[in-house]
């Protein structure tokens, strides 16, 4: 009897966590609220950069986080025009220097990082950084961060059900643990991935961003993920995948890409 109370205590829960997407208008587990995720993310970011920053590798460079500071600003005005009320986050990049990572990063909130491997490895221009950096701005946009957490919680709470209704701890701890990464957390994070793309080339285009670079910059990550694992155990899809879908999208892109006229900014720290 506990055991069932249990489940339908834990079924209630889940479904009142239930959320509609603020740009996609997609059904999200949030369990985690924007707000929590966002005050968990500015300290997240204080944590992780605070090491860094003792070892002088945030912000080297003071004419590269320049660049970076220009193609920012323009992409956050057009996210603004997304979520007005995003005006009012603590919009914040750094530029780590670590020649060997080729990655970017943001956080709920705006915390967002940009690693100059990605820069170098990849010899990015400006209209390819901008597609990076509209991705991740996307993720943000989307509430991602909260919607992961979600998951990750969810996830604890069923393995944690499965444990109780076994007897079995172990299993509970590697089987059912796997069947909630495969099951629950990668067509999500497929999902969410298909959302940062689409949203974030029209961010970039939006910006006066060349959106053609969406497809040199994944020409550029196929050559280097010559190791990635099959595309089918992959939280992300492959490039090509990617190149594909974000190629359907360039008619409309370049639309917005040759409109006329200045590009707004949004301050950025």
């Amino acid at each position: 009897m506990m055991r069932s109370l249990l489940a339908l205590a834990a079924a209630a829960w889940l479904a009142a966590g239930c959320a509609t997407n603020p740009v996609t208008g997609r059904s999200q587990l949030m369990i985690v609220s924007e707000s929590q995720a966002i005050a968990a993310s500015r300290q997240a970011y204080v944590q992780m950069l605070a090491p860094l920053e003792k070892q002088g590798k945030v912000n080297e460079d003071p004419a590269l986080k320049a660049r970076i500071d220009r193609i920012a600003e323009r992409l956050v005005a057009q996210a603004v025009k997304y979520r007005p009320e995003t005006a009012h986050w603590d919009w914040e990049i750094k530029v780590i220097h670590d020649p060997k990572t080729v990655n970017a990063w943001a956080m709920a909130g705006g915390k967002m990082a940009i690693y100059t491997g990605l820069i170098d490895k990849l010899n990015a221009s400006d209209d390819e950084i901008a597609q990076v950096l509209g991705h991740e701005i996307a993720h943000a946009l989307s509430a991602h961060t909260a919607e992961k957490m979600s998951v990750a919680l969810a996830s604890d709470l069923v393995v944690t059900g499965v444990a109780v209704a076994s007897d079995r701890p172990q299993l509970a701890a590697t089987g059912a643990a796997l069947a909630a990464a495969l099951a629950v957390q990668m067509p999500n994070s497929r999902t969410m991935e298909a959302e940062a793309d689409r949203i974030g080339i029209e961010l970039a285009a939006k910006a006066g961003y060349n959106p053609r670079a969406a497809l040199t910059l994944w020409d550029k990550m196929a050559k280097l993920g010559e190791s990635r694992p099959p595309e089918f155990l992959s939280t992300h899809p492959s490039p090509e995948t990617r190149r594909r879908a974000l190629e359907a999208l360039l008619p409309q892109m370049l639309v917005y890409y040759q409109q006329p006229g200045p590009r707004p900014t949004h301050p950025v720290k």
